[in-house]
């Protein structure tokens, strides 16, 4: 299997995914509902890929550091990763647009935890988390 093409392809799906996101304001459960169909095609793809190309290594575990480093060194198993952080991150994001519709939340205010969840998921998360409490205070 060429993994830089799967790569390639499962990052623009993806894209697209994120894509949605951001244009969710046109069209937001529609828009959240396709984010999310992605999210689904990738997890998809990771379950195929936990089932029939991981390569097991020597060494490799989740008990150690050194076992993890061990387990991603092989490319099939680093794209197991990969997908496994497109399709979690994806969903944490059309949750976020999602519950800023049902709190009356900008939009604009979303897109930089959106940006945040994609570039690095679990900070974008804490900034929503934070625009929320922001938000549901200053609405009172």
């Amino acid at each position: 299997m060429n993994w830089e093409s799967v790569y390639s392809a499962l990052s623009a799906l993806a894209f697209a995914g994120w894509a949605a996101l951001a244009l969710a304001p046109l069209a937001r459960h529609r828009l959240v509902s396709g984010a999310r169909g992605v999210a689904i095609l990738l997890a998809l793809a990771y379950l195929y890929m936990l089932l029939f190309t991981t390569v097991p290594v020597e060494g490799g575990s989740f008990s150690t550091l050194a076992g993890v480093t061990a387990l991603f060194s092989k490319a099939p198993n680093v794209m197991l990763g990969w997908t496994h952080y497109l399709a979690f991150d994806l969903f944490i994001g059309s949750w976020e647009v999602e519950d800023a519709g049902k709190r009356g939340v900008s939009h604009w205010l979303v897109l930089p935890c959106l940006f945040c969840t994609l570039m690095v998921g679990p900070v974008g998360l804490l900034l929503w988390f934070l625009v929320r409490t922001v938000h549901g205070k200053l609405a009172r």
